[in-house]
């Protein structure tokens, strides 16, 4: 499948159609989503073959060293022409999101008013089905509004994307506190506009008591909080490099649950599952009492609180600075024992060399390791299915003839510009 997509992207670039690769033309089958995939489908066809020792030169296939750079050098150009038609495919996904987001809320919209419809059979309809039909309405034109003022960065969900480009969970979560509670207040708002009698208006005024909503008031409160301390906390680790972000092409739902790495994570799926069943507690609460804010109990509001700070904690405690633990000489099958020496290879063994969501090879191929005052890019060893080289805890580079020999450091700068600790070792001629 990647050989006839690749062999269909070639003769694509040979007709010279004008719509190659970086088109975002909607109805076009070379857009930018297309341009992505025949690029990737590409990459995949030269990697695997250069693993399999394929599309080597005869001119540097004598030497291991040249053979290794000139195919680290190809997979790289490869991989910056992948990343950026990616890039070009998610600046048109994120274009085309304002209408999906649209089009999801007034369906929402639609599913309220089929619920209350049948529900309204025998019972009848009254002014509280009418009061939150209006509020779902003007919350809906109002995100509409919002996503057509925000179309180019993905519409109402731009305050929910974060400066990684992915979606934040604190913030979804925070989000969809703030618009259920502004929901409630605009039903109680319809039902005071319609209400000719003062009990009623009184009754409906003392709903909005802190004392009637004050765990729903905590629980926003709290989640609220949560994504602005959220924010500023990984900033500060981001630039103290004490954690390692990378951007992605673009948001995914998955983003919700999982960690850069697309690793399901246990803080985020337990904050978005709790806090998700204390929200449909609410709205039910809602339905049944439109009279008032709905009374979350404390029991479950200490819950969603337990569950913040949870996630909260886990925002602390992930990521961590890259370190080099040992730089070992890089031993072949046959080779004697012996001291570094320029022109061999070395071995840097530590963790966290790759960081999360950098594990595609634009990202791999940025990594750089200081040798003294010589900068080493990491070269891209292929395999099967990957790379065997760079990898998380282990990377291999060849020490340049500009080393002096004697005593120096290396240093590893990572696909998101952190650097680790430098470790000394000893050249000799």
């Amino acid at each position: 499948m990647a050989v006839q997509e690749a062999r269909g992207g070639a003769e694509t670039r040979a007709h010279g159609g004008a719509h190659a690769g970086g088109c975002a033309c909607g109805d076009c089958p070379h857009g930018a989503r297309e341009g992505h995939r025949r690029a990737v489908a590409e990459f995949l066809l030269l990697r695997d073959g250069f693993a399999a020792g394929q599309g080597v030169p005869a001119a540097v296939a004598h030497s291991a060293q040249a053979s290794r750079q000139w195919v680290s050098e190809e997979l790289t150009q490869s991989a910056e022409l992948v990343a950026e038609r990616g890039r070009a495919e998610g600046e048109a996904w994120l274009a085309r999101l304002w209408r999906y987001t649209a089009v999801a809320v007034w369906a929402l919209v639609l599913v309220l008013l089929l619920v209350q419809s049948l529900t309204a059979i025998g019972a009848g309809w009254t002014s509280a089905r009418t009061a939150g039909l209006l509020a779902a309405l003007l919350v809906a034109a109002a995100l509409t509004a919002a996503s057509w003022f925000h179309r180019a960065r993905g519409g109402s969900m731009a305050p929910v994307i974060g400066e990684d480009h992915r979606l934040s969970t604190s913030r979804t979560v925070a989000a969809a506190w703030v618009l259920f509670v502004a929901y409630a207040v605009l039903v109680l708002a319809g039902r005071l506009a319609v209400a000719s009698d003062h009990a009623e208006r009184d009754a409906l005024v003392s709903g909005l008591e802190l004392a009637r909503g004050a765990g729903v008031v905590t629980v926003l409160a709290v989640v609220c909080g949560i994504a602005v301390l959220v924010r500023r906390v990984v900033g500060l680790r981001v630039l103290g490099q004490r954690l390692q972000k990378v951007r992605a092409d673009r948001p995914r739902a998955a983003d919700l649950l999982t960690d850069d790495a697309g690793r399901g994570s246990f803080a985020d799926i337990q904050y978005v599952v709790i806090s998700a069943v204390a929200l449909l507690f609410s709205a039910v609460r809602l339905a049944r009492r439109p009279d008032q804010l709905p009374d979350l109990p404390w029991g479950l509001a200490v819950v969603v609180l337990v569950s913040a700070a949870t996630y909260l904690a886990g925002k602390y405690a992930e990521g961590g600075r890259p370190v080099i633990l040992s730089v070992v000489r890089a031993r072949e099958a046959g080779d004697l024992d012996g001291p570094i020496r320029t022109g061999d290879d070395i071995e840097i063994r530590g963790a966290g060399f790759v960081p999360p969501g950098a594990q595609g090879a634009d990202r791999l191929s940025r990594m750089v390791v200081r040798i003294g005052a010589v900068n080493v890019h990491v070269p891209l060893v292929p395999v099967t299915g990957g790379f065997s080289n760079p990898t998380d805890a282990v990377l291999t580079v060849p020490v340049p003839a500009d080393v002096e020999p004697g005593r120096v450091e290396v240093q590893v700068v990572t696909a998101a510009g952190v650097e680790t600790n430098r470790y000394a070792i000893d050249v000799t001629d």
